[in-house]
Parts: structure tokens; sequence; C-alpha cells
């Protein structure tokens, strides 16, 4: 079947374009690039650097993505960006490449949506059906869970972690770790309860909902040490699997997390 490239867009011939593939008008694709079928490219765009994306993406006119990371210490290594199936990357989205500070690698999954002038800085791993809304910003080494749903305007912190299904606020700013399962909100954010809505509108279950609402009212209500509230949910709560992704999360922080 073929590739669909409009005549004025640039392609290297040294790029990997499969079948199917739509590439628009003054779009530039670099030769390191590898185009996965059925991906549909807008206008000016540019890819460059050693990227890979995966099959039936919808990239929207003036995205950038694989340039160098906004990184000084950067000197031209050959990292890459690795992008997954059937994500929507909207107007004036930018990702970069990696630094060779980690794993040489930024990563996106799957069937994410990342809105209009959202930022995904080097070293970031993302996770899959994530929302990242207009303008929202990530620093370097950020790790984002799935199915978490990141507001407008929000700014995150370089090495932070977000958990899967949490939920921060448009406006938002954080340096320290948001667990799975939570919504966070705030100039500095603070944790604002269970995301209650969310995990229903997935499926979770009234009794998965309650185990988890009873863990934070031991660990961030009821006053106490980090390490005491932990060792009170394994004692008083039976052991569920959203439980212990909780449970290593929290203990598996390096920056801390927000209380």
């Amino acid at each position: 079947m073929g590739a669909n490239i409009h005549s004025s867009a640039v392609v290297s011939p040294k790029a990997k374009i499969a079948d199917g593939v739509c590439i628009g008008p003054f779009s530039i694709i670099g030769e390191k690039v590898e185009i996965g079928k059925d991906t549909v490219i807008d206008s000016h765009v540019v890819i460059d650097g050693h990227t890979v994306i995966g099959e039936r993406n919808r990239i929207y006119p003036y995205v950038s993505l694989g340039l160098p990371p906004q990184d000084v210490g950067y000197s031209g290594e050959d990292t890459r960006l690795v992008i997954g199936d059937e994500n929507v990357i909207r107007e004036f989205v930018t990702v970069n490449r990696a630094t060779p500070k980690q794993d040489w690698i930024t990563k996106i999954g799957n069937n994410n949506y990342l809105m209009a002038y959202a930022h995904i800085a080097h070293d970031c791993t993302l996770g899959d059906s994530i929302i990242m809304s207009n303008a929202a910003t990530l620093g370097g080494h950020i790790e984002i869970g799935s199915k978490a749903i990141i507001g407008g305007l929000v700014a995150i912190h370089q090495f932070v972690r977000v958990g899967a299904y949490a939920f921060i606020g448009g406006m938002s700013a954080t340096v320290k770790d948001i667990p799975p399962f939570m919504m966070a909100s705030g100039i500095r954010a603070k944790l604002y309860g269970l995301n209650v809505r969310g995990l229903r509108k997935e499926g979770f279950s009234w009794e998965q909902i309650d185990g988890l609402k009873r863990a934070y009212q031991i660990i961030w209500r009821d006053h106490q040490l980090m390490d005491e509230a932990l060792q009170r949910v394994r004692e008083e709560i039976a052991p569920f699997k959203e439980l212990d992704i909780l449970l290593d999360f929290l203990t598996s922080s390096k920056r801390g997390v927000v209380r």
C-alpha cells in the first residue's frame, strides 16, 4: 500500500516509514526516525533524532518530537525517544529525546492523549491511557503511571513520580511524588483524598475503594509517622492488589510523598 507523503514534506531517504503512514505538508522527518503503519502526521511536524513511533498514532500540526534534550550537559549522544501505539499528540506538543544520564531513552506508552502545548522532557517514562491537559509540563526523569490525569498548566519537578490513576488539578505544581489513586491540587500540591470518581469510571469495586479510603485515612489523616502508618495499614486492612501498589509506591519513594 505504501505511504502517503506530501510533496512539500522533507523525509530522509534513510527514515523507515511503514505502509499506511500519512505525512502532511512541510513536515520534516529525520534519518533515524521509524514510523509505524497507519500513523497520521499533519503539517509542519518535526520528528528528528533516534525516534521510534508505533502504529495508528495521530500527530497534529507543529508538534516537535525527538529533538535534543534541554540539558546543558548534553553533548550530542545518540539517545532515543520511543512512542507506542494509538496516541493522540495535539498541536505544539514537544517531547525531547533522553540524556545519557539514566537509560538513554524517553518513553511514551500506548493510547495517551497529549493536549496542546504539553511538554515532556528528557528521560521521562509515561505508561498507557494518560491524559495531559493543555500546557502541562514535565521536567526530566519523571514517571507517570497509567490512567493518570494531569490538569492544564500543571508543572511537575524533575525526578517526581505520579502514580497510576492519580488526578492532578489544573495550575498545580509538585516537587514530591503523587501517590496512585489519589487527587492532588494546589500551587504546592496537597492531597485531597481518593480519586473516587475516576476509580468508579475505571470499574473499581466499592470494596476496593473502601479499602483504599481506609488506607488514606490511616496514612494521611491520623497524624503519625509514615513508617508507623504503613505498619498500621498492613495490620488493619486485608491485602489486595491495589493496596499493595499503593504501599510499594510509598516505600520506594526517593523524593518523598505529598502529604
